[in-house]
Formats: C-alpha cells, structure tokens, sequence
C-alpha cells in the first residue's frame, strides 16, 4: 500500500517541485499540498496521511512552524511522520526537532529534495518509525565529538549503546528501566556514565539526552 504523503511548503516554486519530486516517486502517494500552518493542521485531521514533509518555516510567522508541528503532532496524531525540510546547517535545529525523540522524524536539508532517492527513503523510515538526520547536520556535531580518527561512541559499552538507542526512541528512564527489567537508579548510572562519555556537561545550553540520541544516530546511519 502507497504511503499517504501531504505536503506544506508556502513557496509556489518550491512547492511545486517537491511536488514533482514526491509524485515521481511509486511508493508514494501525495494526497494534497498546504502553504500555511493552520490549513496544514486541517489537513492532517482531515486526510489522515501516514508521512508530512513540511518546509521548516512557513506562515503566519516564517519562523520554526515545521518543528512546531512536528512537536504537536507527537499528541494529536502521534503515527504520523514528519520530515522537516530545511535551509539551516545549524544543528539547534534538529536538536530542536529531536527534543522529544527521534522516532518517526527527520530533518533533511533542501538540497536534499533534488535526490529523489534520498528523500523518498526519508519518508519510507519516519512511516516506520524510524529516523534520518541529514549527514550535514551530523558533521556538525561530530565535528566536536572526536577523539583522534574515531567517535567518542565507541567508548560505550554494549549495556550503554542500547540504553542510548532507548533515549533515542524517546524514552524516558523509568520506561528504559521498565524494558530492560533494571532499577531505575541503574538506568540513571548507565545514562551519567554515557554522558560522561560523550563529554557532554550540565553547562550546555542544548539537552544532554538530545545530542546523546543525535550521535547515535549518526553511528546507526
């Protein structure tokens, strides 16, 4: 069965050429196309699609409207994916997006839209449940999370890769705890020896738990 894809990009111009993009595309099925927040909103109580590929700024305001209602959409229509598409390298951003969980989200880069392959893959995984960051963005953080030729991930234990894939799902401590049938205080150990790890300090401004999923989706791909 095709995915049902909508998709909000305020840009007459833009528009029509994701458009193109996505309807070139067999597994997809592009059921209608919005330019403003509020019509976006209507159309997913309405149409009920599976994926949003939504441009990261759009009216009323032009400002982050795309990781906006990426963030709603996590209470009011919580199987829905959204791709945010974005001119922004700026990691804050995804981290932005991310900030409740990376399931069923991804951020790609506009530049990325003229890749047919690429963006359909990225709506293939957020229907899934799954996620993509775009490399670009990952770079920016990688760039100061290493040591010597590889990543400050391969510290980690077994233990701690998989308590990290959790807290990349979105899950909170008591639920990892519940999953792994451990103690919440040893979730809670496991997660200050994983931030420890990654040399993330409590004096950052952007969540430790965000950039921590971030970089291991970076490891995963």
């Amino acid at each position: 069965m095709a995915i049902r894809v909508i998709l909000a990009e305020d840009s007459y111009l833009a528009r029509e050429g994701i458009m193109r993009v996505l309807e070139s595309i067999e597994d997809l099925d592009l059921v209608a196309a919005y330019g403003d927040l509020d019509t976006v909103r209507a159309g997913v109580e309405s149409v009920r699609p599976d994926v949003v590929v939504t441009d990261i700024r759009m009216p009323p305001d032009h400002s982050d409207e795309g990781i906006r209602l990426a963030d709603e959409l996590r209470t009011t229509q919580p199987a829905v994916g959204v791709v945010v598409l974005s001119q922004h390298t700026d990691p804050r951003y995804a981290l932005a997006l991310f900030d409740r969980g990376a399931a069923g989200r991804a951020y790609l880069l506009k530049e990325r839209v003229r890749d047919r392959a690429e963006l359909g893959r990225a709506v293939r995984e957020v229907a899934n449940g799954g996620s993509v960051v775009d490399p670009r963005i990952v770079e920016g953080l990688l760039s100061v999370h290493r040591r010597s030729d590889r990543t400050l991930l391969e510290e980690l234990t077994p233990r701690e890769l998989e308590i990290l894939g959790l807290i990349a799902e979105g899950r909170s401590n008591a639920a990892i705890a519940e999953t792994l049938v451990v103690t919440k205080r040893a979730v809670e150990r496991h997660i200050n020896a994983i931030f420890r790890k990654l040399e993330l300090d409590e004096s950052e401004d952007v969540s430790r738990r965000v950039k921590a999923a971030l970089l291991y989706l970076a490891r995963t791909g």
